[in-house]
Formats: C-alpha cells, sequence, structure tokens
C-alpha cells in the first residue's frame, strides 16, 4: 500500500482487480469450452456421416441391379445345391433377351434349397441377385445396420436424442423388413 493512499481506496482497488480476474478467468473458461464442444460436434458429426457413407457404399454393390431392373436379365431360379455360402441352381428367363442357363450362384443368405426365387442377373456374370420387395430390403441391409451404429454416435457424441431415435428407427425397420420378408 502507498503510504499516502487511504485504506478504503487500496482494498477498493483489489477488489476490482479481482473482479476482473475473475471475469477473464470466467471468459477463457467459456471460450475453452466452447471450442471443445465445437471440435466435439464436428468431429462426432465427421464421425456419423462417414458411418452413413459407408452404409450405402456396401449397400451399392447390389442396390442399382435389384431396384433398377428395367433393361436387365430377369428370370427364376430353381436352388439345388447350397455349399461353402453360395447356392446354385438352373436359370429360366423371363424377361425378352435374357438366355436360359444351366447354372447360376446366388448368396445363400437370402435362398433355401429346393425353392424358386425370381431373380435379376449382374451383367457379365453368372451370379444372380434376389429381385422384388425382398430382394431390395435385402439389398438395403447394410445401410440398416449403418443407421443403428449412427443412431449410438449421435445421440452420445452430438446429443441429438431425437435425431438418433429417427435413425435408430429406420435401421430397426429396415433391418426387420430384410428379415421378415426373406
Amino acid at each position: 500500500m502507498i503510504p499516502a493512499m487511504p485504506a478504503a481506496a487500496a482494498t477498493a482497488r483489489r477488489s476490482r482487480q479481482a473482479r476482473t480476474n475473475r471475469t477473464a478467468r470466467k471468459a477463457a473458461r467459456k471460450a475453452s469450452f466452447a471450442a471443445l464442444r465445437f471440435g466435439r460436434v464436428v468431429s462426432m458429426g465427421a464421425v456419423a456421416v462417414l458411418i452413413l457413407i459407408a452404409g450405402v457404399w456396401a449397400s451399392w454393390s447390389t442396390v442399382p441391379y435389384v431396384v433398377l431392373t428395367k433393361g436387365r436379365e430377369r428370370g427364376t431360379v430353381e436352388v439345388t445345391r447350397c455349399a461353402h455360402g453360395t447356392c446354385s441352381g438352373p436359370y429360366t428367363p423371363l424377361s425378352p433377351g435374357s438366355a436360359a442357363r444351366d447354372r447360376v450362384e446366388i448368396g445363400s443368405a437370402a435362398v433355401r434349397k429346393g425353392r424358386t426365387y425370381s431373380v435379376v442377373v449382374k451383367p457379365g456374370t453368372d451370379e444372380v441377385l434376389r429381385s422384388g420387395p425382398a430382394g431390395i430390403l435385402y439389398a438395403w441391409a447394410p445401410l440398416g445396420g449403418a443407421l443403428l451404429l449412427a443412431s449410438v454416435v449421435v445421440a452420445g457424441g452430438l446429443r441429438l436424442t431425437r435425431v438418433a431415435w429417427v435413425l435408430a428407427g429406420s435401421g430397426v425397420a429396415l433391418l426387420t423388413g430384410a428379415f421378415l420378408a426373406l
């Protein structure tokens, strides 16, 4: 304290300084929390979008053939043999320009031995994919799993619970529909 300064003035000056320091610390704390919150939202948003893109990417290997069947070879396959994750059987064409084949292959997850299924032929191969509602739902099944996984990220990382419930509900509906259709 300066000798000529009264004690009350020095106390007031220290009190103003303390308030100014507290205010500066609060502002710095708020700024750091805002930066952390922004970083969390950006990173978790990127992870959720990446998961959804991966789901679409995984589904897209079969979706164009099953959904856009105009101009493609369509027919039926009677499954006669299943081994090592694939089933096979003779192909009977239904669309004009499609040729009969003695043996085509189809994934065993969507079929049973002894049954006949309507299918679409992948161009340039002897591989067929289920068509119709069951084939469409089965083709989009990877997206259903991605929707479920993204819902967890959105709920936990972004704290958007309503959006997360919509994503989870869509994923469950898609996977349940595919399960029931097959």
